[in-house]
């Protein structure tokens, strides 16, 4: 009867674009449903608008990721997820993900020793699918926010484009080019002096979760200061970082 269901499962996301006969059998219904979600999820990304959507009232997901190296198509992978929420300019405190992520690879000495994730840490932790699809799925259609945005992209399209086959379709916004644009000239954009510099406490660096949170702190110093330019939409800030 469950492999009835199952394939009854199969056939509905084949019918519904989702994936076709072909994977699913070598997937399995598991990892199948999950590549189906994120492609789903992917395509009905691409049809939102949120550029005139007022910044105080816009919920984002500020996230972070840790990897094994910063080549992820020369075999460095992802190690841990953390992502918090936020709703304008409120933090969401009890709306938080972590995960780590089983790298199915050794986890390099000096990625040890500057993240604390170790080998046994993640031998039992959930797979790349896994861990992608619930990161996803906590996300959902919200405008996604990190610190020097390029290394996190670049791994989560690697990791999208090996399990599910597509590209991220969310809007990210850098903390980097916010401070870039309000602090022109500044020497360096690193998050620890512009945590510092901010105001902003130094909890545990280099842990997704933890940067997480310091980063969608230091986007609540810059969303008041944005404001009081008389920049109210993601439209609006587009077009000055746009010019920097």
């Amino acid at each position: 009867m469950k492999e009835h269901k199952s394939v009854g499962r199969m056939w509905h996301l084949y019918k519904m674009g989702g994936i076709t006969p072909a994977i699913a059998s070598m997937l399995g219904a598991q990892n199948a449903q999950q590549m189906a979600f994120i492609r789903s999820m992917s395509k009905e990304q691409r049809k939102e608008s949120i550029l005139s959507q007022p910044l105080l009232d816009l919920e984002v997901v500020v996230f972070d990721l840790e990897t094994t190296g910063f080549y992820p198509y020369n075999g460095d992978e992802i190690l841990s997820i953390g992502a918090v929420t936020l709703k304008g300019d409120r933090l969401q405190d009890n709306r938080s993900f972590y995960s780590l992520v089983n790298p199915k690879r050794k986890v390099p000495k000096h990625i040890t020793e500057l993240t604390g994730i170790t080998n046994d840490m993640v031998a039992d932790a959930p797979d790349l699918m896994q861990a992608l699809h619930d990161f996803m799925e906590f996300v959902g259609k919200r405008m996604l926010i990190a610190h020097a945005s390029g290394h996190d992209k670049q791994f989560l399209n690697a990791a999208l484009w090996r399990t599910s086959k597509v590209n991220l379709t969310h809007r990210v916004l850098d903390t980097m080019m916010v401070a870039k644009w309000l602090e022109p000239k500044r020497e360096g954009y690193g998050l620890d002096e512009l945590l510092q510099d901010s105001g902003i406490e130094i909890t545990q660096r280099h842990h997704a979760l933890e940067d997480s949170y310091m980063t969608a702190k230091l986007w609540l110093h810059y969303l008041k200061r944005i404001t009081a330019r008389n920049i109210f939409t993601l439209d609006d800030l587009y077009a000055y970082l746009s010019k920097h």
